[in-house]
């Protein structure tokens, strides 16, 4: 009985410990289930959108077998587009680094990426069109839900507007553009650190340099500039390129001018009164513009045909003009039209002479440097500059026989003095008969008679210069009359014979008046001084006179009175012609010296005898000062210095006018 009970027992505590397992089994399911219940209600309601995206399985067969195809072309070049797109973004480092380390390199990297976007371009829209394809194939089988299509319908749409827009910047992000702004950069960069201003050496040897022969960049520089104009150039920005070209080397040039102070260029009409203020900045611009095309744009001419010679003859031309017009070019054509519009008078005919002569010497650089259409503003400045020369030369050559005739209305010198007309033409008819103007001279009166269809004869030139002797002579013939004075008239002459004929003779013009033209004048200059000499100081000596003192017999006295009377005549006579003739002038000195040692001659021998002779009966005299008023030496002295020049002042031209813009003066 005990063991049934203990084995009872022990079934009872197996079957309970069972039971609680099972309910805690139960306790844990039920937890279990009491979790699971929510997903279960989310698996519910996702079930309508699982079977509508199941749906399109349940398709058409044929449709379904079709699809694969139509994917796998459509996809094929997306992903090929996709992996260019890898490539492209694989050169970002490249370009973005500084091209100055490889530029060869550089040059290789970009051009790779210029192909890629090339290959992008090309085929995108071929691989959005594919894709579009698909998309209809998937929506007009009903293989694919409605709202995925839609999706990818936005998509699609978005980059079609992408490829449409901008195209490159979209497909590089802006890589091209950043890597070619590095290209400008570094082409700035070459020509800025290798375009040195050139050494100037001193402005009066500026002629004498010569020619630049040899680039004035390196050949290495010029292969890398050249290299990178061709991919600015490929990709469209030639013209920064040239922008950047013309700025640095215009620059460069206007520096190498800087030391030339060319700041007379800007002057302007209202700035000086006429040529002679400005006589020796003309001068220098025909040394300056000499120097300037010679050497500096002679060199800019050659580095563009170097550096663009790849792109073209326009465009290395249109580059070469623009550096030449920022330059200064123009600024000295400026200059020259600034002269022309100045007063006309003689030195401005020389001076226009000087400037045709500038730029005819220039001519073939011109033609060769400024020749090409993109100069065209140069070469209309140049012939207006050269008509303007040309007409304004010649007006005031055939005008100046008018100007001497308008003169002789007008007073002879108050000192009897060579008139400054006289003095200039004469040296200036040598200058314009001269080896340094008159081939120029005929060269610009051969052109304008030209332009008037009139013929031209050297003969033409030497007649006008003659006429203007002759009208001097006229006008010095007039001249003597208007004085008042017959003694002042003479000295007029003898001033006037005397430097027609000294200053002439030995020059081209006195060759081409002739021997016998001068030996008149020095004729009539030893004419008109012994007239001169006899009306004037050769009356002196009459006035001590020696009649009736060597036979006086009525006492010493007597002989006194005789004699102070006669000093007295002699010093007043003296004093009177002194006085009044220390107002005259002989200008030339060994004219000066001769005529008062003829004036000596005259009268001091006769004054130092009567002294001698007499002057003791007067030296006693308690007056005696009143009548030896002079010693000798005192005589001599002051005739000695007598018609001395008095400083030059300023004679113009005066008279009617042949036109309102030809001035009379002359310095």
């Amino acid at each position: 009985m005990a063991v049934v009970s203990d084995s009872m027992i022990e079934k009872l505590a197996s079957a309970r410990r069972s039971l609680k397992s099972s309910l805690e089994k139960s306790r844990v399911l039920g937890l279990a289930l009491e979790k699971s219940g929510p997903r279960l209600e989310e698996i519910n309601q996702r079930l309508p959108s699982l079977e509508a995206a199941v749906r399109p399985i349940r398709a058409q067969k044929e449709a379904l077998v079709a699809v694969g195809g139509h994917i796998n072309r459509a996809v094929s070049p997306a992903a090929a587009v996709l992996n260019v797109f890898d490539a492209v973004h694989g050169l970002e480092k490249s370009l973005l680094s500084d091209p100055r380390n490889d530029l060869p390199g550089y040059l290789s990297v970009l051009k790779r990426l210029e192909e890629a976007l090339k290959f992008l371009g090309d085929n995108c829209g071929l691989a959005i069109q594919w894709l579009e394809d698909i998309v209809e194939y998937l929506e007009d089988n009903l293989v694919a839900d409605e709202r995925y299509l839609s999706n990818l319908k936005k998509s699609l749409k978005n980059l079609r507007e992408l490829q449409n827009d901008e195209e490159r910047v979209c497909l590089d992000g802006g890589l091209l553009e950043a890597a070619l702004d590095k290209l400008e950069c570094e082409f700035r960069l070459l020509l800025t650190e290798n375009s040195v201003p050139l050494p100037m050496s001193s402005s009066s040897s500026l002629g004498e340099q010569p020619c630049i022969a040899p680039s004035p960049l390196p050949v290495m520089v010029i292969q890398k500039l050249q290299a990178i104009i061709g991919r600015l150039t490929a990709n469209k920005r030639l013209e920064k390129c040239i922008s950047i070209y013309v700025e640095v080397r215009s620059s460069n040039v206007r520096a190498s001018l800087q030391a030339l102070d060319l700041d007379y260029l800007e002057i302007s009409i209202s700035e000086f009164n006429d040529v002679q203020s400005i006589e020796g900045y003309i001068a220098q611009w025909g040394k300056h513009l000499e120097f300037a095309v010679k050497h500096l744009f002679e060199a800019e001419y050659k580095l563009c045909n170097d550096v663009f010679e790849r792109i073209g003859l326009d465009v290395w031309m249109g580059c070469f003009a623009k550096i030449a017009a920022q330059a200064g070019i123009l600024a000295f054509l400026q200059f020259g039209k600034t002269v022309t519009e100045s007063k006309k008078d003689p030195i401005k005919l020389l001076k226009l002479l000087d400037i045709f002569a500038s730029l005819n010497k220039l001519r073939l650089d011109f033609n060769r440097l400024f020749g090409g259409g993109a100069c065209i503003e140069i070469q209309n400045l140049t012939r207006d500059l050269i008509k303007r020369v040309i007409e304004g030369a010649s007006e005031i050559f055939w005008e100046l026989l008018f100007q001497v005739e308008l003169q002789r209305q007008t007073a002879p010198p108050s000192d009897g003095s060579v008139p400054r007309l006289v003095s200039f033409l004469t040296d200036y008819c040598n200058r314009l008969l001269g080896d340094n103007y008159k081939p120029i001279l005929t060269q610009v009166l051969v052109i304008h008679r030209n332009w008037k269809h009139e013929k031209f004869q050297e003969r033409l030139l030497v007649d006008a210069i003659l006429n203007i002797i002759k009208a001097i002579e006229k006008n010095l013939e007039t001249w003597s009359k208007g004085y008042e004075d017959a003694t002042l008239a003479n000295l007029f002459l003898v001033n006037n014979h005397w430097h027609l004929h000294k200053h002439l003779k030995g020059t081209k013009l006195g060759d081409l008046l002739g021997d016998s033209w001068l030996k008149e004048h020095d004729q009539s200059k030893d004419y008109y001084a012994a007239i001169f000499l006899k009306d004037s100081w050769g009356k002196l000596p009459s006035l001590l006179s020696r009649e009736g003192l060597m036979l006086f017999s009525g006492g010493r006295a007597t002989a006194r009175d005789l004699v102070k009377k006669r000093l007295k005549s002699f010093n007043e006579a003296f004093d009177d012609m002194y006085k009044k003739q220390s107002n005259w002038v002989v200008s030339e000195r060994d004219l000066r010296d001769k005529t008062c040692q003829l004036i000596v001659q005259a009268v001091v021998p006769v004054y130092r005898s009567y002294m001698q002779n007499y002057g003791p009966l007067v030296e006693q005299d308690p007056s005696a000062s009143k009548y030896a008023k002079y010693t000798v030496q005192t005589l001599e002295n002051m005739l000695a210095s007598l018609f001395q020049p008095k400083p030059a002042k300023y004679v113009s031209f005066k008279g009617r006018q042949p036109s309102g813009k030809f001035s009379n003066g002359f310095t």
